[in-house]
This record gives structure tokens, sequence and C-alpha cells, in this order.
């Protein structure tokens, strides 16, 4: 529930959503390659005719991440694993990373894998070698934990026979009993309580055991968790595993829970059902399914026909829900079971009243809906919602936070694919463009405007951001300055359709964001993002725009971008170009035209010419040199090749000049 890697997907011309596992409930890695391990005759053929000293570094070696006794672990070769540690004295505690379910494991150990991947006899010899029974993970995750996921039992019994501490979390604060609730493993849950297990140990996010049975329908273990004392408490977002069972759909756990009244109260129950026909208003698209839930909570707030529950007023109609009201009586809720979208709008407003505008599936059902009304069409509705859920998100969310890229990322998207559709449509009908703005310039400025706010609070946080919360920071913020350009790039395609006044607002903002001078990772700044093939493949899964842009680059340096700002590593935007695969000539005659210096050179010595050469282009093949080089820089490149001090005898206000050169 709380910490889904879910994202609104734009495949295809329709919008899909997509739904991972919760935070701290994976086995612990992300992306990486397969890794295949060989059988014992051609290991001991490889290696037995080699010296010692060959012998130690290919055992310490890694393929794909993983050494030989990580992989032969990991596949359960127990005749591999004996002849490594035995006769080449591999470590067994060296690490690797390893593939399980398309999810990359980072330094797991040999005992993980094995304890992950089932192998008992390998577990076992491991351990009689004296493996540490506790080694972890990166994520922290130890071998008991790995064999908890998927629910081999008899590992688990040996490890914790062999003094694994039951209690070590992984870096979520999710605990071995808390995997095996989550993946809905009866027996191993069972032997972890007996054995004393804490029931109520909360995770980071503040959930507990109970959080986890809810959210994957595990009533019998949830019942045994409860006949031991596990109690009804919140997590972070507040909460209880009542309203977890709800917003998931699990209805057989709602049913026990509420039928539960030393358990649950009133107000609890009613928020239970209110909130579960909301979910199946979104999630399960079953509308009497949600009326009937709806009514169950109706009669709830209702004693001899008088309001002993009442809902808390409404301050006022939130345009986006299309100026709806909760209902509040049972004569209300029966007038709208005919009317579907009012139905829609009143699961929208039942769980931002429950949940709250900080839960994440506040927000995210917001936009789920927004895609719906624009897979048919509704583009309207859908950018009015979406809106609605971007604004809560900037108020609620800390800065940078992912939730909120993906909503820019979705509205690029969505510009992108509505521009698309409106220029096939024009071209297959009358085979003329429309000089007429394809997507509404207001609606795209103020997306514009909300993600440069995310920019100047982004880089606030990163300048008292630190260790490795700052590095994560500019990962983040990296990458909103990639959205950037691509909204850039849409408002750029906008141009010859906009007005004299819409064409001097949208150079005013890029101006804006210009001046702030945003630096990426490396230091990159948004001209360098504009040149770098890298931009078109970092953001979302539809395409966008394809960089380098030569509309973007025009556009930022007409707005005072310096075509010499160089990043960390003293990269122009010129040598951004130059490291592309593919050169696009006329950006380089722009980036010329403003002022870019083809013989600048970098850290490491490489000028644009350089550059080029190394991908079989020669630079008369792009332009003519002599028609880009003048006499200050051909004199600029004399005092460094001689290594003439230059300091003291030049203007201050050169130097940077031969710097470059």
């Amino acid at each position: 529930m709380s910490g889904h890697p879910r994202r609104l997907v734009l495949r295809h011309g329709k919008w899909w959503a997509t739904e991972g596992v919760p935070a701290g409930r994976d086995r612990g890695g992300w992306g990486g390659s397969r890794v295949v391990a060989r059988p014992l005759c051609r290991v001991k053929l490889f290696l037995d005719h080699r010296s010692r000293s060959e012998v130690v570094l290919l055992v310490g070696a890694r393929t794909n991440g993983a050494t030989p006794l990580v992989m032969a672990a990991k596949n359960g070769h127990i005749a591999c694993v004996e002849y490594l540690v035995e006769r080449c004295n591999a470590d067994l505690e060296q690490v690797g990373s390893v593939v399980f379910d398309g999810e990359t494991i980072d330094g797991a150990p040999p005992l993980w894998c094995a304890a992950a991947a089932g192998h008992l006899e390998v577990v076992s010899y491991l351990l009689a070698r004296g493996a540490n029974v506790n080694a972890t993970t990166k994520t922290n995750s130890t071998p008991l934990r790995a064999a908890c996921f998927d629910g081999h039992f008899d590992i688990v019994k040996y490890l914790v026979e062999h003094n694994s501490d039951i209690e070590v979390a992984n870096r979520h604060g999710h605990t071995c009993l808390m995997i095996a609730c989550y993946k809905g493993h009866y027996d191993i849950a069972s032997y972890l309580i007996d054995i004393k297990a804490d029931v109520n140990r909360k995770s980071v996010k503040g959930n507990t055991a109970l959080h986890d049975c809810a959210e994957s329908g595990s009533l019998d273990i949830m019942k045994l968790l409860i006949d031991h004392g596990a109690k009804m408490d919140v997590d972070s977002y507040g909460m209880t595993p009542l309203l977890a069972a709800s917003v998931t759909g699990h209805t057989h756990i709602v049913e026990y829970l509420i039928s539960r009244s030393d358990l649950v109260s009133t107000r609890d129950k009613i928020d239970a059902l209110e909130l579960l026909g909301a979910t199946y208003v979104d999630k399960k698209r079953d509308m009497l399914g949600a009326y009937r839930f709806w009514k169950m909570a109706m009669n709830e707030r209702y004693e001899d026909e008088m309001m002993v529950f009442p809902k808390p007023r409404q301050p006022s109609p939130i345009a986006a829900y299309e100026n709806c009201i909760e209902v509040t009586t049972p004569q209300q809720l029966d007038e709208i079971i005919s009317d579907p979208d009012e139905m829609r709008m009143q699961a929208l407003l039942v769980r931002e009243r429950i949940l709250g505008p900080a839960h994440p599936d506040t927000s995210y059902y917001i936009r789920y809906r927004g895609a719906v009304y624009a897979d048919t069409g509704n583009f309207d509705r859908c950018i009015t919602l979406w809106m609605y859920a971007l604004d809560m998100q900037q108020k609620i969310l800390e800065p940078l936070s992912p939730m909120t890229q993906s909503s820019f990322v979705s509205f690029a998207e969505l510009f992108s694919f509505m521009m698309n559709e409106a220029k096939n449509r024009d071209s297959q009908q009358d085979r003329v463009r429309r000089q007429v703005p394809i997507v509404n310039f207001c609606d795209m400025m103020r997306v514009f405007e909300k993600c440069m706010r995310e920019v100047e609070v982004g880089m606030t946080q990163l300048s008292k951001a630190g260790g490795a919360n700052g590095e994560r920071d500019t990962t983040y913020f990296h990458r909103i300055l990639v959205i950037m350009m691509h909204l850039i790039c849409l408002l750029s395609k906008l141009g010859p359709a906009l007005s004299e006044l819409q064409r001097y607002t949208m150079r005013k903002a890029v101006f804006t964001l210009v001046k702030l001078n945003p630096r990426g990772t490396g230091g990159v700044t948004p001209l360098h993002l504009a040149c770098s093939r890298d931009s078109s493949s970092t953001v979302g899964h539809f395409p966008i725009c394809t960089f380098p842009s030569v509309e973007v680059v025009t556009l930022l340096l007409e707005v005072g971008a310096d075509p010499t700002q160089c990043d960390n590593w003293g990269n122009s935007a010129l040598h951004v170009l130059g490291s592309n695969k593919q050169c696009r000539r006329e950006v380089v005659q722009v980036l010329l035209a403003a002022g870019a210096h083809l013989d600048a050179l970098n850290h490491e010595g490489q000028s644009f010419a350089s550059l080029r050469a190394s991908r079989g282009q020669k630079l008369h093949q792009i332009v003519n040199p002599l028609q880009h080089t003048s006499l200050q820089c051909l004199a600029a490149a004399v005092l460094r090749k001689h290594s003439i001090p230059y300091a003291t005898s030049v203007p201050p206000r050169l130097c940077q000049f031969v710097d470059q050169h």
C-alpha cells in the first residue's frame, strides 16, 4: 500500500497503471543482468593447470557482478562450491550482484544466494565451513530473510538452528516475520512466532506484520498474529491494518476485522467500509460492490433514523471533482448509483477525506482517474485532475520527490501524445497543418511554472544536503532538469502558432530558468542537457522529445545561455555534441554562431574535433574550421602549447579564455 513504486505509463496511446512490490517487501536490489554458472568439470578444466596466484585472481574476479563462488551457490552446484572453497581457497564472505526474478541484489554473499535460491545442501556446507550466518547484502537483507521471502521453510529452520538472528531487519526496517506475512508463508510465520519473533515490531514507515497481512490478504496469518498479541497500530500515514486492507481491496480481511468489536471501533468500521467502496470503484471497477459497502457504512452512521456519526463538513466544493459534494443520506446514495461518473467523484472525495492528501494513494488515484478520461479523449478533465494532484504533491511531499517527478513526466507524455495525435489527424484529413496551438498554451505554461518551482526548491535542498542524501538529491535534481528540457521542447513546438504575448511569456520563463543557472549531475547546465543524446532516453516510457534539439538549443541561447560554460570536467555544450554517436550539424552551427569555440579543450585535453575523430568523423565534414577560428583563439592555443606563463601578463578577463584553449 504505502510506498508502492506505481506510476501511470503511456503505451500505444493508452494509460496503464503499473504496480510493483512495496518498498521493503522486495529482496532488496534493482536492475542488473543474468548470472550463469558453469558445471564443475569446466571449472576444473579452466583452473587446475594455473598457478596459485592466477587461481586467486580468477576466483575473486567478477563476471556480470558475481564471483564464481557466488554463482555456484546461487545455482546450487554443490560440487563447484566445494571445489572453489577447498581447492581454490575462495573467500566464503566474498560478495557479488545476483539476479532473482529480474531483480538485482547487490553485495550478496554466497550463503545469502544459496538460501534465497533454496539450496539447503549448499547452505549447510557453507555454514559448516564457517560462513557468517548473519552476513547481509547492501540493503541489510540476511540469508534468513532471503529464505523467508520465497518460503524455503527447511532452510529457515536450519539457519535459525545455527544462530541466525530473526530480528535483523533490512534497510526499510522489515523483519523476517514481516516478509513471511507479506508473502503469505503461514508455516514460516507460525515457526517464527513460536520462537518469539516480535509481532509488534515496526518498520521505518511504521507498519507492522499485521499491515503486511492486510496488504497481502493473508487472513490465517493475521489471526495467528492477533492470537499472539499483535496490536492494531498505525503506520506513518496514520493507516491501521484495517484501512490497509480496504485500500488494497482485500474484502475478507475487512469483513473479519470489522466483525471484531474488540479490535475496531464503529468509526473505524465506517471509514474502512467507505474506503473499501472507493477501492471497488477505482481498482475493481465494481459500482454495485461499492454501493453495497457505502450503504453498509451509511447504515452504521444512522441509529433509529438519527445520524449518530455525521461526515465531516466539506470546506468547499472542489472544481477538479466537478464541484461534487459527498453524499450524507441514504437517499442521496441511492440517487448516484445510476451515475457512474458521480460514483467515481465520490470515490475520490472519500479517499482524500480518509487517507488525507499526504498518502500516496490519494494523488495516485486522482491521476489514475485523469488517465482514464484521457484514454476516452477527454483531455480537459484529465489535465484538471492532474493539476489538482500536482498541487497536492507539491504542497505535501518533500522537494524533488519521485512521485512529483512522475506527475511531471506524465504531463510531458500527455502533451506530446496530444500534439502527435493532432498532427497525424491533420495530415490524414487535409494534409495541411493548422497553425493553431495543439495543446492549450496556458496548461503547458502552468506545468512549466510548477516544474520551475521544483527546480528552485531543489536548488535550496541541494545547498543544505550532504552525504548519501546529497548524492540522491543530485540524481533527482538532474532528472527534474531533464524533464524541464522536454517541457521546453514541447513549448518550442507551439512557437509558430503562439501570439506575441504568449511567445514573450514562454521566453521569459525560459530566461528565468537560465538565470537560475541550475546544475545537474557533473555540473551540467540546461544547454548541456539540450545537446545530449542521453536526455532523450532518461524520461518516461512514451517518446516525448529527441535530443540534441536545435529548437531548444536556439531558445536557450536566445535568452542568454552561455555556450562556453563548462561542466565539472571542462566540457562545453559543444563537447557534449562531439561525444554523441551522431552529431547534428545544425546544432553545431547554432552554438558556433552564439560564440562557442571549436578549439576549446576539456580537462582531458580533448576538443570537439578530436571527439568527432574518435567517432570516425572529420571536422571539415561538419563545418569549415577556418570560418570559426579567430586570431584570439590561435594566440591562446600558442600560449597553452608552449606553457608560456600568462596569468600575470594577460588581463584577468582573458585568463579563462586561454584556459579553455
